[in-house]
């Protein structure tokens, strides 16, 4: 697909109005039929009440790549209000940027009003002293409306109706060469929306693409404008970071541009100081994470929270027990400690760090397999999780004397052999256990 973009720019029938590029059906690779029904029923209705309508960003940057798009987002020109009127079932939402949700079915289809990047003084655009744009209401025309957007690659706007392709910032080209290039200037972009940082660095890893120098140069000295974005927001950044089936790759970029100091400062401070296995334990969980999502199989904010985490708990509840705080109290305060820390960055929600918690507390639960407390352990709800990362924390280089494999074993064994091995835990742990010291009883006769 990149060979037959790079044929675009020598064809003599595209059209060029000086302002963007129009490409007709038979010069590029889309159709009517690869796009969602119910966003192309929103096109055709729009552009039959006289409103222009278009397939917009990453759905047409995806198809152009040969890839499936997650999700198909409408610009138009109709206000969020003229939207509503025209779908029964839509409403409004949103308070910087208003966009309206068409729901057909389960999934809702976005519709966004095409939007100005005028950010002179308008009541409907508010910008705090940091550059950062708190409301941005100001609606303009589709030519606006792409060069407010973040990366060439998204300004891509497709007409279902007319089958036609329109670029309007080099994007195509910017496809055809793998490059990431931010629209405007970077610095005052970044500025405007600090979480574009992070998106420059999810779509290179995401598509394998290479940032452009320009782009990429103000990238360092501005990670810390992040603080000005939202912990809630910051999070639901984090789960596009990590869990879109290319975390490891992310990851990288994110350390390499000095992005990941600001998403996960305490982990990322154990790395720089050369912790033996914190780099290891972010890098293992988030290939798990990627192997997993690419086999459709389930995954959890909590879990990778949890291995974010841990080697910062591991380090705060090693302090603890040399206080003298049981291990059990030591790794519940590390616990308060670390999360507490963390939330005002990304503001976790309480389901998942309730399940962090339990996952981090069983790693001393299955430690002890006597009696019946192996099977007890089994039926806990959060086992799996607490075994898995087990298997996660012995991946990662920590030394757990064969604990792993044992819970393996246990888990495919019969209950005979799982009351057999329990007896040769304890005969073993019989053995080696240190014979009492007798003190001297007073002769009394």
């Amino acid at each position: 697909m990149l060979k037959r973009l790079g044929k675009f720019f020598d064809r003599s029938s595209q059209t060029n109005d000086g302002q963007h590029l129009v490409l007709k059906a038979h010069e590029h690779s889309l159709n009517p039929k690869k796009i969602c029904r119910h966003a192309c029923e929103i096109v055709r209705i729009l552009q039959k009440n006289n409103f222009e309508a278009y397939v917009v960003g990453g759905c047409v940057r995806d198809l152009l790549l040969d890839l499936n798009p997650k999700d198909f987002d409408i610009a138009t020109n109709a206000t969020p209000q003229q939207i509503k009127n025209l779908f029964r079932r839509s409403r409004i939402i949103g308070r910087r940027f208003q966009i309206v949700h068409v729901q057909f079915g389960r999934e809702p289809i976005e519709v966004t009003t095409f939007r100005s990047n005028n950010t002179e003084k308008n009541e409907k655009v508010q910008q705090a002293a940091s550059g950062l744009l708190t409301r941005d209401n100001m609606f303009g025309s589709i030519h606006d409306d792409a060069n407010r957007r973040d990366l060439t690659i998204n300004a891509l706007y497709y007409d279902t109706e007319k089958n036609t392709l329109h670029d309007f910032c080099d994007g195509l080209e910017d496809l055809a060469k793998r490059k990431i290039r931010i629209i405007g200037n970077p610095s005052t972009r970044y500025s405007e929306d600090p979480v574009r940082l992070l998106r420059v660095a999810r779509f290179a890893a995401k598509l394998g693409f290479t940032v452009e120098a320009k782009s990429l140069k103000p990238i360092e000295k501005m990670s810390t404008n992040l603080k000005h974005v939202s912990a809630p927001r910051m999070f639901d950044e984090t789960l596009k970071l990590f869990m879109g089936g290319y975390g490891l790759a992310v990851f990288q970029l994110l350390f390499e541009y000095r992005l990941f100091a600001q998403l996960i400062p305490q982990l990322n401070r154990l790395i720089e100081q050369g912790h033996p296995t914190a780099k290891n334990m972010v890098e293992q969980a988030l290939t798990n994470t990627d192997l997993r999502i690419r086999s459709n199989k389930r995954v959890t904010p909590a879990f990778i929270y949890a291995a974010l985490l841990w080697p910062s708990v591991q380090k705060v509840s090693s302090e603890y027990v040399k206080q003298g705080h049981p291990p059990a109290s030591a790794l519940t305060k590390a616990a308060n400690e670390v999360i507490s820390n963390q939330i005002p960055i990304t503001a976790i929600p309480r389901r998942f760090t309730i399940a962090m918690r339990e996952i981090w507390s069983m790693q001393l639960t299955l430690v002890k397999r006597g009696g019946n407390r192996a099977q007890r352990s089994m039926e806990n709800p959060r086992f799996r999780a607490a075994y898995d990362f087990i298997l996660l924390r012995e991946q990662t280089g920590e030394s757990l004397n064969g604990l792993g494999d044992w819970w393996t074993k246990y888990q495919d064994a019969s209950e005979d052999e799982r009351q057999n091995m329990v007896q040769k835990l304890n005969s073993h742990r019989s053995r080696n256990r240190r014979p009492r010291k007798r003190t001297n009883e007073p002769n009394n006769a």
